[in-house]
């Protein structure tokens, strides 16, 4: 299969890639000679830049589908944790993943990977807050916004 890049991949899509649990959203690349370091594998800073790089498009998405206003609430990273699992190589084609895994009342988490032939190679969970705009507090996520994330994503609410 010839992946297409840099636009979301349909579940057929990401199933002929070898994921076996399609995500909500999912996007493909190849590895570039400036995303490596002087052991010639992926630079591990380049990850995080592809992972924002889908975080964003995800976040865009939910503007699009009208379940957060524009301009809407600050989405800032409380926390995160990335695992190195497996090197990426140049010339690689991969594809970054991204799902909402659970919600509470101004915060979801997020799952992202990076898949390369099937093999999961990094991992990265982190937690999003919502922001007023102004910064003086946080801002509640919308019903509509928590029903997506159930529905869609298959999102528990956190206690």
């Amino acid at each position: 299969m010839k992946l297409v890049y840099h636009t979301p991949l349909n579940a057929d899509q990401q199933r002929d890639a070898g994921l076996t649990d399609p995500q909500p959203l999912a996007m493909a690349d190849q590895v570039r000679f400036s995303d490596l370091d002087t052991n010639k594998h992926v630079n591990n800073c380049t990850y995080f830049e592809w992972f924002e790089r889908l975080r964003i498009r995800y976040t865009q998405s939910l503007v699009e589908q009208g379940l957060m206003e524009a301009p809407g609430p600050k989405v800032v990273i409380r926390s995160g944790s990335i695992r190195y699992l497996h090197e990426l190589l140049e010339r690689e084609d991969y594809i970054v993943t991204c799902r909402c895994t659970g919600f509470r009342n101004t915060s979801y988490s997020l799952s992202q990977q990076v898949w390369v032939g099937g093999q999961l190679r990094a991992t990265f969970d982190c937690v999003l807050v919502l922001l007023d705009r102004e910064g003086s507090g946080r801002f509640a996520l919308p019903d509509r916004l928590k029903r997506h994330f159930e529905t869609h994503d298959k999102a528990t609410a956190d206690s």
